[in-house]
């Protein structure tokens, strides 16, 4: 929140595959509290939880909302496998928590929406660019280099872009 911005311009130091994950929840009916409460707490335990086992696979993510009724966040993941493999985990919150929303869904379904979205980026298959900015987004997930050291490519697009706005 109060990060100190890098001076210059600077890229994501994320090698290869990343995958992204896009997961959040909508609030349907304020007054069904006790049907959308649950799933907007759940988030920050799972996110907690994948925080003291990095091995998981979890580089790190962004919380954000969209209106008083939609909370989401973004996720850079190290593999699609090792994602799955925490979904799917029999011991991880994650397989409780999506267990007790399939009871409920029927019930909760007018209260409360739910969606995620993956996207499995190959390497040169994203570009990140942050100008005096903190670390942010892909580069809170992996670290910061110089815009210059990432490449020639990667700079000369930036010029190109600040040249035309």
């Amino acid at each position: 929140m109060f990060a100190k911005p890098n001076p210059g311009r600077m890229t994501a130091a994320a090698e290869g595959e990343v995958v992204v994950l896009l997961i959040g929840m909508r609030i349907n009916h304020f007054r069904g509290v006790h049907h959308w409460l649950p799933v907007l707490a759940a988030m920050p335990r799972m996110l907690r939880e994948l925080g003291k086992e990095r091995s998981r696979g979890l580089l790190g993510y962004t919380l954000l909302t969209g209106s008083p009724r939609t909370y989401y966040v973004v996720q850079y993941w190290e593999s699609k496998e090792k994602l799955y493999a925490y979904a799917s985990a029999p011991d991880m919150f994650h397989r409780k928590a999506w267990a007790v929303m399939n009871r409920k869904e029927k019930k909760s379904r007018q209260h409360v929406g739910l969606w995620h979205e993956a996207y499995v980026v190959p390497e040169g298959g994203y570009e990140s660019i942050y100008a005096d900015m903190p670390a942010y987004g892909l580069a809170a997930a992996t670290g910061v280099l110089p815009l210059e050291k990432r490449g020639r490519r990667a700079a000369d697009r930036f010029a190109h872009r600040s040249s035309v706005e």
